[in-house]
């Protein structure tokens, strides 16, 4: 007996509402954007330079009387936010304080950090500093532009091996599925204000190389069933597709959607951002294999002389049962 999440066959029309789907990515892509460019993003200190303290105490939280306590030493706009985590115990209150470079000043300086913890033990003796990080504004704008080239090179790199591997067609639609992925990620970021980091970063990558691995696998056997379906429409041909490797499909996003929920749940706030990012691109990501990828390849049109033998190379797990 084997565990099957989807029957052994499936006859699904995921194209049968092709404009409607297509109409809600460029939707959703409008909407991130539009998110980014107004409310922006929640920079961490990596790339807004400055210095992040992280206070922890037995009594709860009171940002205004933290902010209060450090009023009188002019640092400037001066961030508190409490940090809430399921497995902190009863008495453990943690708090950021982010505090951006001064003016002059590479970095917060070791005198003003003493004086902030100073300051926050006149008000709470009891009061730890667990952790310290601090970045320098020349070094944090390097930052930001090592992130975007890392994200720009991928797409790059990804889009010429699938124009190499198969038609220029396929190339483009997994190039607009990527971005709509990435976009939607920066957008959700956004709307939530999760602090955006070079964790996110990481996971943006991470996202582009799970989806286009999805993405690959349907390419594969659809190329197969081009060759085998020369005068089936290419829309069916797409459908036969997208269902011979469903199975695969669920069993690989669900079983890395189970393991992202517990990091998600018990792994504290520390790396919540980044499980987030990978989750929600896992979501997306499989969407996108389907709606955005076939979608584009599909309104362009491939070829359907094939005359060479079928490449099965790498098809060996796409039949997998879930």
């Amino acid at each position: 007996m084997r565990l099957r999440l989807v029957p052994a066959e499936t006859n699904f029309d995921f194209f049968r509402f092709r404009n409607i789907t297509m109409g809600l990515s460029i939707a959703a892509v409008i909407l991130s954007l539009a998110a980014w460019l107004v409310i922006g993003l929640n920079f961490g200190i990596d790339f807004l330079g400055g210095t992040t303290i992280r206070t922890e105490s037995s009594q709860p939280v009171d940002i205004a009387a933290y902010r209060a306590a450090i009023e009188t030493l002019d640092l400037g706009d001066v961030s508190i936010t409490e940090v809430f985590d399921p497995t902190f115990g009863e008495g453990r209150n943690v708090a950021m304080i982010r505090i951006q470079a001064q003016a002059g000043e590479e970095s917060v300086t070791a005198d003003v950090i003493k004086a902030v913890e100073a300051a926050l033990n006149a008000y709470d003796a009891e009061m730890t500093f667990p952790s310290v990080e601090s970045v320098g504004p020349k070094v944090s704008g390097e930052l930001i532009m090592t992130a975007v080239l890392a994200v720009s090179a991928a797409l790059l790199a990804i889009l010429f091996y699938i124009w190499l591997r198969f038609e220029w067609q396929f190339s483009v639609g997994a190039i607009a599925a990527l971005a709509h992925d990435v976009i939607l990620t920066i957008g959700i970021f956004s709307i939530f204000q999760i602090r955006f980091d070079l964790a996110t970063i990481a996971a943006l990558l991470t996202i582009i190389g799970y989806s286009i691995n999805d993405t690959v696998v349907i390419f594969d056997r659809l190329r197969e069933n081009l060759r085998k379906f020369k005068t089936v429409p290419l829309t069916e041909v797409m459908n036969k597709s997208v269902n011979e490797t469903l199975s695969r499909t669920l069993m690989t996003s669900g079983t890395t959607l189970l393991a992202l929920i517990a990091l998600l749940i018990f792994g504290g706030d520390v790396i919540r951002g980044f499980v987030f990012a990978i989750a929600w691109g896992v979501i997306v990501g499989t969407y996108s294999s389907v709606y955005v990828a076939k979608n584009v390849v599909l309104l362009l049109g491939v070829k359907r002389d094939w005359s060479k033998k079928t490449d099965t190379t790498g098809n060996q797990f796409g039949n997998i049962d879930a």
